[in-house]
């Protein structure tokens, strides 16, 4: 395929290209063309061949004009021959045409991939504030629709702008060597052309960026509707969600409308100009004929290549909303492409392992704009292997912790060690490898529950999942199913309950044989029947591997090494369930609620 490179390696440079700020749209469209102008080069010479036909058609329509009208000059034979020559010229049209479109599908499909490719990398790369901080329908938006409008420019670019060109400059060649004043009148079309570009292009940019943000709002809103609809219809909400989708849709629809009207007037006026243009081109020629300037058949060849140009100019101001709607989602791209709050682990260390050993060093944590301080002065020793559990009201910092041991998020002050080493100086896809997470909110993919526990992993013995199985209490649940580990949970899991869901993720963690567990609120799910029975699991997961526990069921942290109570973003205290316990301070109180 020639000169083409793979989808995946595109969009592992597109990124790169994106980083240069200054760069135009156009230069941007440009750069992730590069590898593939060989397929371009080719389709444009396939175009040129195949547009023959409207290049030749006025000519031979001339000649034979010419011959019928003085047919003393001109043997029979030359009609003959006009007509085998534009035979030949139009029937060669389906192979070329094939042939064009071949090559130039080659390249942008594969750019159309590289640009999703770019996308996923990029959301890939992001930090979780920036995830939390984009609706997930915004994100989806970007990949699907302004990929597709990207995509969408690139075929009008070289389906409709490169041959309205190549007419448009064909056209004054062959009019130049037959008359220099008849195709000086064909360059008065030029500053016309222009003048109607730069009246309506601001406000065509100004609907265009306003309606696709009204669609990526759309979008986010309807994602966000669909995951409530179990909460809408458990209330009897449906009527509201309806509103406020119409509501949505009424401004979709005006926008659009507004960018409708404008396109409107800015179609009606270009074409009105050039018909007007058209028949002066027809009454001047006319004239040349008529004064015998000129030969009458030639009125037919400067009218036929006056149409030519008119068409292509038409043309190119038509496809202009278009471009500029492409060149819109390429801005739309680049917010994320362009984005620097991203998880960095360029040049850093890289860990073969990890004992388990922690010290949090007086870290505090604010987020951005805020003054409120969501960690204050937290300072704590963990050794390799030690079971750790926090507890304390909601929005005490619990799960803020849990964050910082992932390296989801940084510090503002202090420091997070591992091993000795900050965290923010180390590769943190090496030091994952060694955690497994068990998230408050279970999250599973639309596949198998064998491929739900075995996310990520290849090579797994029948044997092991058997033995996860077990540990996580998934045996009966499992041997029900007709499929048993090869049934599908549906997407999110939406065919298994609350519980099913978090044991499965259970399981996810357990296969992995993690030096470092994290387990925020892991059986806030199970009945008391199978708490009691993955807790015997995770006794013998925790033994000799660090642990960190969120729980508000404080009965379920009973055996860990050390208790640390949170309060507004302080330790409050540390000690074993005894030891607070006896001390009749902020866990005791806790504890007194929930009896």
């Amino acid at each position: 395929m020639a000169g083409t490179r793979p989808a995946a390696s595109l969009g592992s440079t597109l990124a790169q290209a994106a980083l240069e700020r200054e760069a135009t749209p156009l230069k941007f469209l440009l750069s992730i063309y590069k590898g593939n102008f060989m397929n371009l080069a080719i389709s444009l010479l396939f175009l040129v061949i195949k547009s023959s036909p409207v290049y030749v058609l006025p000519i031979v329509t001339a000649n034979i004009i010419n011959i019928a009208t003085d047919p003393a000059k001109h043997p029979l034979s030359g009609l003959w021959i006009n007509f085998a020559v534009v035979m030949v010229v139009i029937l060669q049209n389906i192979p070329t045409h094939a042939a064009y479109i071949s090559f130039l599908s080659r390249a942008i499909r594969f750019v159309e991939a590289g640009l999703r490719s770019a996308l996923v990398r990029k959301l890939q790369q992001l930090s979780i504030n920036s995830h939390r901080e984009l609706p997930a329908g915004k994100l989806q938006s970007k990949v699907l629709r302004d990929v597709e409008a990207v995509e969408m420019m690139s075929k009008q670019i070289m389906i409709a702008l490169m041959p309205a060109i190549l007419n448009i400059i064909i056209a004054f060649i062959i009019t130049s060597t037959y008359s220099w004043l008849v195709s000086a009148f064909f360059v008065l079309t030029i500053p016309m052309s222009v003048f109607l570009v730069i009246l309506f292009r601001r406000k065509i940019k100004q609907k265009n960026k306003e309606f696709r943000q009204e669609i990526e709002q759309m979008s986010s809103r309807v994602s966000e509707m669909v995951e409530m609809i179990p909460v809408t219809k458990a209330h009897g909400l449906e009527k509201v969600e309806i509103r406020k989708i119409d509501t949505t849709l009424r401004v979709i629809q005006g926008k659009g409308y507004q960018l409708d009207i404008v396109e409107a007037y800015f179609g009606a006026s270009n074409w009105v100009a050039f018909q007007i243009f058209q028949v002066f081109c027809l009454m001047f020629t006319a004239y040349l004929a008529y004064t015998g300037q000129i030969p009458v058949g030639d009125v037919v060849l400067y009218q036929g290549y006056f149409g030519m140009i008119l068409t292509s100019v038409t043309g190119l101001i038509t496809i202009y909303p278009q471009l500029a709607k492409g060149l819109e989602s390429i801005s739309s791209i680049r917010e994320i492409l362009m984005s620097q709050d991203i998880e960095d682990n360029k040049g850093k260390t890289k860990l073969a392992d990890v004992r388990g050993e922690f010290r949090f060093d007086h870290v505090e944590l604010s987020y951005p704009g805020s003054e409120h301080h969501v960690l204050e002065g937290v300072s704590l020793d963990v050794e390799p292997g030690e079971c750790i559990a926090f507890v304390g009201a909601s929005g005490a910092g619990k799960s803020t912790i849990l964050n910082l041991v992932i390296g989801f998020l940084q510090p503002t002050a202090g420091r997070v060690l591992v091993d000795g080493i900050d965290l923010s100086s180390i590769d943190l896809r090496s030091y994952r490898k060694h955690l497994a997470v068990v998230p408050q909110t279970n999250i599973l993919f639309s596949g198998t529950i064998r491929d739900n526990i075995t996310y990520g992993l290849n090579d797994i013995a029948e044997e092991q999942i058997q033995r996860v199985v077990e540990m996580a209490n998934l045996r009966d649940f499992i041997d029900q199913l007709p499929h048993g580990l090869d049934t599908v949970v549906g997407e999110h899991g939406g065919k298994l309950s609350g519980g099913q869901r978090q044991r499965i993720a259970i399981a996810r963690a357990l296969i992995r044989d993690p030096q470092v567990i994290i387990l925020d609120e892991a059986t806030s799910a199970l009945d008391n029947e199978s708490e009691f029975h993955v807790q015997k699991a995770m006794q013998r997961l925790i033994k000799g591997r660090t642990t960190f526990i969120v729980a508000h069921r404080l009965s379920t942290i009973r055996d860990a090494d050390r208790i640390v109570v949170m309060k507004q973003g302080r330790i409050a205290e540390v000690g074993t369930f005894e030891e607070l316990m006896a001390a009749e301070g902020e866990f005791y109180q806790l504890k007194q609620l929930q009896l």
